[in-house]
């Protein structure tokens, strides 16, 4: 029988999308406050990946990700899900959303993200939130899934978590946690 042990702590990411550069640091701020300092963060970009934004957002939304310092228990997902649901209803606007984020985990072994949105291969958690495996680390990269969203299974997103893959081994290690 196996033991149970407590869950090696990973790094909180964050895929956003924000319908005007203005509102950046205003979603920064209040994701710091909620999670701690960032230690990593991409420059915006213009998300060209699909449309399917583009309406409720007014355009063509601004891609960029996070990385947070702290590193965090794995269980806490479903609920940092439900508090990024609550504060893209409040930069809301008309009924329609200005800023989507995304969390999620990243592991030395994958890149979980966390959705609302049942599918054949999304496990639930807890109050409506499912996980799903977006990206798994073999062959000392990530590979991505038929599943995965498009702008992740881009090389440039696939580097980017590698090497923050890379910071947070590092930060394991000096926190004597591997």
């Amino acid at each position: 029988m196996g033991k149970e042990q407590e869950f090696l702590p990973h790094r909180l990411v964050m895929g956003v999308l924000v319908s005007q550069q203005e509102m950046i640091s205003l979603v920064t701020e209040q994701l710091v406050a909620h999670y701690g300092p960032l230690l990593g963060c991409t420059e915006p970009k213009v998300f060209t990946y699909t449309d399917y934004y583009d309406d409720e957002m007014g355009g063509k939304p601004l891609r960029l990700y996070l990385s947070f310092a702290h590193l965090i228990d794995p269980s806490r997902l479903s609920t940092i899900k439900r508090e990024t649901n609550a504060l893209e209803l409040e930069f809301s606007q008309h009924g329609g959303r200005r800023v989507n984020l995304d969390p999620g985990l990243l592991s030395l072994a994958n890149l979980i993200l966390a959705t609302t949105k049942n599918r054949a291969h999304r496990i639930p958690l807890a109050d409506g939130i499912y996980a799903e495996l977006t990206l798994l680390y073999t062959n000392k990269q990530f590979q991505s899934f038929p599943w995965t969203y498009a702008d992740y299974k881009s090389e440039e997103v696939k580097l980017l978590f590698a090497s923050w893959r890379e910071q947070y081994r590092k930060q394991l290690k000096q926190e004597a946690l591997l």
